[in-house]
């Protein structure tokens, strides 16, 4: 448990790369979804680290295995997308000491959103040398409605009762998987179920709906790094991962963020990838990880 600056307990863990093959190519901190536990990636984790990476992992403040932000287990809340802005910064900073090679920030989808906001608004020091954004919560379904309508939409929701109610049904048993969820992540079976799997061994993982409040933080937050301007401030390398057949996030603003960022690797995907990429079945998952694979050595031999 890392304590976050006011005190807050914050799950993270450290997987060294494989012992007696020298000192570590680089390390890559990785950060999941919303609703994610980092359990969820220890298949990718793996692959970086027999690439020779140290590899560390974070669950977002309030959710997973740090703790819980809102009236129930199982609703994920927050007041401002700030707070975990602030969590990231100093957790990169306590990350990165002592540790020689490239620095890599990686995330997915709300987690990609926040590594990609957090550099673009310069608050993690040391820079990193690059970052892996995996279909990152630019805009969201349905992405026909502007994001200044859903901000409003949702501050609506959040004056008229609990912030910390849920948004959307999830569904008749609190914590359970809903029917055809499956479909929106993955077309592997067994990678799905490997999620259900942790839950059941690990209850503290178990989350649902997000909040109003988390929906009214992530509206302001997407408008914010709509701003035409701002991703330009992003220097480092980028290797950003998407797909048309994404029914969670928006592959439209995906584009248009490729578009704006001044060094960009940009793979994009058809219908035979759902949300989560690096879940996906084999022929789509090798070829997102032989791509990262090729982006990371490029860092390494530059």
């Amino acid at each position: 448990m890392w304590p976050a600056p006011d005190g807050h307990p914050v799950r993270v863990i450290d997987w060294p790369a494989p012992a007696g093959e020298g000192a570590a190519r680089g390390h890559i901190l990785f950060l999941p979804g919303r609703g994610d536990a980092y359990e969820k990636y220890l298949e990718t984790f793996d692959h970086w680290r027999l690439q020779g990476w140290q590899v560390s992992a974070a669950d977002w403040r309030g959710q997973a295995g740090s703790g819980r932000l809102g009236a129930d287990p199982v609703t994920g809340h927050i007041d401002d997308f700030g707070i975990w802005i602030a969590d990231l910064a100093a957790l990169w900073s306590d990350w990165a000491a002592g540790k020689s090679g490239p620095l890599v920030l990686a995330g997915h989808s709300m987690g990609g959103h926040l590594v990609l906001r957090a550099a673009a608004d310069g608050v993690l020091s040391p820079a990193p040398a690059a970052l892996i954004l995996s279909a990152p919560m630019l805009d969201v379904a349905p992405y026909w409605v502007p994001l200044w309508l859903k901000e409003t939409l949702a501050r609506a929701m959040v004056r008229a009762g609990d912030p910390r109610r849920p948004a959307w049904k999830w569904s008749e048993k609190p914590g359970e998987l809903p029917q055809g969820r499956g479909a929106l992540l993955t077309h592997d079976p067994a990678r799905y179920s490997d999620e259900a799997w942790w839950r059941a061994a690990r209850p503290e993982l178990v989350m649902g709906p997000g909040s109003w409040g988390w929906v009214a933080a992530a509206s302001r937050s997407m408008r914010h790094l709509a701003q035409r301007s701002i991703l330009a401030k992003v220097t480092m390398p980028v290797m950003l991962l998407s797909t048309r057949g994404d029914r969670l996030v928006s592959p439209p603003a995906i584009r248009r963020a490729a578009a704006r960022l001044p060094q960009v690797t940009f793979l994009q995907f058809g219908p035979e990838a759902a949300h989560e990429i690096l879940r996906e079945a084999d022929p789509v998952r090798n070829k997102a990880l032989a791509a990262i694979d090729g982006f990371l050595d490029g860092l390494v031999n530059a």
